[in-house]
């Protein structure tokens, strides 16, 4: 196993570093001191396990394929942007737009997660053990997510074929979400990936929320609907 100090290391020499011990075959790599340093673990492409010890800052883990990054703190905004592959899992809370365009892989976050969770998901599977915030979904296009605790509003806006998962009250639903039963496919991949990730999460209340696809074409005859969804 190797380490990576960060005091009095730029982030550039940081992730440079990564970079290296990664594309030399190390296969386990503990970052120390991170002091919520901005952008780092970016553009891993090594199935590595690097763990960060302590809270990162904005974009970490961000444009991955492969590694298992974890971090015992908390992340800012843009955790695991646009990741292709790997896994991330934070064991506190997240910031703005976590898991923003991953096309796949797992995002797990124990804590919170803030405003616009999994915007524009294009695959992979999101898991938050708590609380999302506004907007959360926002024009997925395909993935899971899954939130157990309680949503904020304008819950899976505008989505397309993104399949969520709710545990708790959802505030709002968004402009064409409309909610389900899960079926027992559903419950067998909730109770699955719960057992997995968040080991004792019971998937009892659980309610699956889907597009209404009135929105996924444009009808001139329809242009009131349209109008109200703006």
């Amino acid at each position: 196993m190797a380490t990576v100090a960060c005091d009095g290391q730029t982030v550039r020499e940081i992730n440079a570093e990564i970079k290296r011990l990664s594309a030399a075959g190390e296969k386990e790599i503990t970052v120390t001191d991170p002091g919520a340093r901005h952008n780092l673990g970016v553009a891993v492409l090594q199935d590595t396990r690097l763990r960060f010890e302590g809270s990162v800052g904005y974009y970490c883990a961000g444009m991955i394929d492969g590694p298992t990054v974890e971090v015992s703190g908390s992340a800012g905004w843009g955790l695991a942007e646009s990741m292709k592959g790997g896994h991330v899992v934070v064991h506190g809370n997240a910031g703005n737009g976590a898991a923003a365009a991953i096309r796949g892989g797992t995002v797990v976050i124990h804590g919170d997660a803030a405003a616009r969770l999994g915007v524009a998901l294009k695959g992979g599977t999101v898991l938050v053990g708590g609380n999302s915030g506004y907007m959360a979904g926002f024009m997925g296009q395909q993935g899971k997510l899954i939130v157990c605790g309680n949503t904020g509003e304008a819950f899976a806006d505008s989505m397309y074929e993104t399949v969520c998962f709710v545990g708790g009250e959802i505030k709002e639903l968004g402009n064409d979400a409309v909610v389900e039963e899960p079926d027992e496919e559903d419950r067998a991949f909730l109770s699955s990936t719960l057992e997995t990730h968040l080991p004792g999460k019971s998937i009892d209340g659980f309610r699956k929320i889907v597009a209404g696809r009135k929105l996924w074409t444009f009808d001139k005859k329809e242009r009131a609907l349209w109008r109200e969804a703006l």
